[in-house]
Parts: C-alpha cells; sequence; structure tokens
C-alpha cells in the first residue's frame, strides 16, 4: 500500500506534510505506514483517494482500477450505459472548499497557511457564490453550533438582520454570530446565553472595523 502512496505523491509533486493539510491525517501516520507500525483505517484511505482523485481500493492494494474510470471500464457491460455511469458521478462528485482555522490579525483571510483541511459541497451549491469552512472554537453558540463544528460559509460582506454571520472585529480572528441591524448600529449576538450580545455603533462599524466576511449556510457537527 505504501509503495502505491508513494507513487501518487510523486505524480502530484506534494509531500507529506501537504496530504496531512489538506486530509488531516497527522503526518506521524504516513511514517507508521511505512514502518508497518499500523495499516490505514478505511475513513483515511477514502480521504487520500479524494485527495489525489483515484479509488481507495487501488491505494490499499486490493484493486488495479485506479480511478473511476478504470473502474467503469472493467465492469459488468450492464454498468457501462452513459446515463448509469452520468448518474453515479452526479451523486459522487463535488466541490472540496478549504477549511480555515482561527483568522490572525493582518493575514490575508484565505491565504492557504490558514487551511486546515477540507469539505465537500455539492456542485449545486457552488453555483450560488464562494465558499469556505470555518471550524467552530468555543461554546458561545452552543447548543446549535458546538466547539469543533464546521460551518459552510458563503462568502458575502453583508447579511440579511437575523442571519448566521462570520464577522472580523479589528482584523481579528473570525467570530460565529447572529446579526441584528438596527438603524444605529448592529448586534453580534450569541446562542448561550452566558455571552452578552456585541453592539457596535454605524461609527464603531467602520472605525474598528467590524466586516462581515461570510453568512453560515449549513453546519456540520463532528462527533
Amino acid at each position: 500500500m505504501y509503495e502505491r502512496y508513494v507513487e501518487l505523491l510523486n505524480e502530484k509533486g506534494v509531500k507529506n506534510i501537504d496530504v496531512s493539510r489538506a486530509t488531516g491525517i497527522p503526518a506521524s501516520t504516513f511514517s507508521d505506514w511505512k514502518k508497518g507500525k499500523s495499516s490505514p483505517k478505511r475513513e483515511k484511505l477514502e480521504k487520500l483517494a479524494e485527495f489525489f482523485g483515484v479509488t481507495a481500493d487501488w491505494i490499499a492494494g486490493t484493486s488495479d482500477c485506479k480511478t473511476k474510470e478504470d473502474w467503469f471500464r472493467h465492469c459488468d457491460d450492464v454498468f457501462n450505459t452513459p446515463e448509469l455511469q452520468a448518474d453515479l458521478f452526479r451523486i459522487e462528485t463535488g466541490t472540496k472548499i478549504p477549511v480555515l482555522g482561527e483568522v490572525a490579525a493582518g493575514q490575508p483571510i484565505f491565504a492557504s497557511e490558514h487551511h486546515i483541511g477540507y469539505e465537500e459541497i455539492s456542485n449545486e451549491m457552488k453555483k450560488t457564490g464562494e465558499f469556505f469552512g470555518l471550524r467552530i472554537h468555543g461554546d458561545s453558540m452552543s447548543p446549535r453550533i458546538s466547539d469543533g463544528d464546521i460551518v459552510i460559509v458563503r462568502q458575502q460582506d453583508d447579511a440579511e438582520s437575523g442571519d448566521i454571520v462570520i464577522v472580523l472585529i479589528n482584523g481579528d480572528s473570525a467570530t460565529c454570530k447572529k446579526l441584528m441591524k438596527y438603524t444605529d448600529g448592529i448586534s453580534l449576538l450569541s446562542f448561550n446565553p452566558a455571552y452578552e450580545p456585541m453592539t457596535f455603533t454605524n461609527k464603531e462599524i467602520q472605525g474598528k472595523p467590524v466586516r462581515i466576511i461570510g453568512k453560515v449556510v449549513e453546519n456540520r457537527q463532528k462527533y
């Protein structure tokens, strides 16, 4: 299995650390595989397969079908109809978007060094805008959004009152709050009643600044 993994590294021109950042698999895991200390679980094989664009069974060494196209060519004729292939690809394919960690002050928001992994969204969703994921830190949005959850965010610089948004305050780390708009300013509300609302006048919005960078459209809880 490890030999095939190394083959993919060479083909894509990446290193273990690049794969680790993209998939969330610890870099030490690859060393353990190489030394024979452990074998990859199916979940990790699927992550590698998605990253490299190959089949998990090929990486595991249990199949010679490296890609989905290879699989179709070697399958029974019943699978080789254009209609069925189109249906299968519609179900299985999507678009990968970066998941960001905390956004450091003064740094480009979507710079690659902030990427801690990837999530997949449907191609239909992708048509509606540009998206990124953000890992939630803290319990201010509990119980609806918990610490460690990943929210899917559509990039936009404004939102409607009542929307859940991602906001940068004073150029600092991104925060997830419910937006309420008023004539003289805004409030950013937490779902957890232990946290007080964050209120800003129109002058403070411009001066700090307080900047909306996206609207939360989906929450993916991790267990």
